[in-house]
């Protein structure tokens, strides 16, 4: 099966996890490629030369980024119905995540795209607050246990849509009004004096929303909030408009901690985490996989596994 898995990052999270699925396709058999969204070329040969198709995205106000539903938007239609799968990435493993696949399923399903089903991951904020590195290593660990298990599913031919949120459709669209508020509020993103012009922003901005001219920096009206200027400026200068209290700067090891850290959001969605957690290595464990301890969070690694159970 050849496929090609179409995503959107703002810092890394989302290319991260679909890499991943794409080594996991291909070691399944399939012929499987991904693409920046903001970089596709040949989009409508491409996918006419696919089997079916992925989109990846992070999640953002509990939807799917304005870039990708655009992108979706201008998808070719199809005249025989063409498989599609989601990956998608977010900070928490919250119920409301579910809904942020309703309106780009919708567009899709117009086109004679069928849906095949959606795969969640959690991978540490950009926005917000910042996770520890403990943490950060965690979830990569075991979206890394997750992705085979789910890309074996999408192989097999197994629908894998996620539970219905209450409501969903109604509360995505109400949520959607993130996508006019990144576009205001990148207006008013500014650079600090420490900044060292080395214009890294304005290059890797995936809207070419920040532009440099006579030694000053503007922002444009098409921001994504996708933070990738503020995340990865060296020098931490980019002040991000009225959520600047919520900035995180600068990336991930995603390597197990040299040190302990201070978990200054220990009760934050901390019933969340445990579950995903512990789902998580309930399922790699009954499918012969590893799950140390260490990836669980802490209120959780007392509890006896599933392996132990049964000695």
């Amino acid at each position: 099966m050849k496929t090609v898995i179409y995503y959107f990052s703002g810092t890394g999270n989302t290319r991260k996890v679909v890499k991943e699925a794409a080594r996991a396709l291909n070691g399944l058999g399939w012929e499987a490629d991904c693409r920046a969204i903001e970089e596709a070329e040949q989009v409508p040969e491409t996918v006419a030369a696919c089997g079916c198709i992925g989109i990846g995205y992070p999640v953002h106000a509990f939807n799917a980024p304005v870039s990708v539903l655009r992108f979706c938007e201008e998808l070719p239609a199809q005249s025989e119905p063409k498989p599609f799968y989601i990956f998608k990435t977010s900070g928490e493993p919250l119920a409301l995540n579910n809904i942020s696949s309703a309106k780009l399923r919708a567009v899709l399903e117009k086109k004679n795209y069928v849906f095949r089903g959606e795969y969640h991951y959690v991978m540490p904020y950009n926005i917000i607050f910042r996770h520890t590195d403990e943490m950060a290593y965690r979830m990569w660990e075991t979206a890394k246990r997750l992705i085979p298990l789910d890309c074996e599913e999408l192989a097999a031919g197994k629908n894998a849509p996620e539970k219905k949120f209450p409501f969903g459709s109604a509360l995505a669209w109400i949520m959607r009004m993130e996508h006019w508020g990144g576009r205001w509020n990148g207006k008013k993103y500014s650079v600090a004096e420490n900044c060292i012009h080395c214009l890294r922003c304005v290059k890797e901005c995936p809207t070419h929303n920040i532009t440099y001219n006579d030694g000053k920096f503007a922002f444009g009206g098409a921001c994504l909030m996708c933070m990738r200027c503020a995340f990865r400026c060296p020098e931490n200068a980019i002040r991000i408009g009225l959520f600047n209290k919520w900035k995180v700067n600068g990336e991930y090891s995603f390597l197990p901690p040299s040190a302990e850290e201070e978990q200054r959001h220990k009760r934050y969605c901390k019933n969340a985490y445990e579950k995903y957690f512990a789902a998580a290595r309930a399922r790699v464990l009954a499918n012969g996989g590893d799950f140390p301890d260490a990836l669980l969070m802490p209120a959780e690694r007392e509890a006896p596994s599933p392996a132990r159970a049964a000695d």
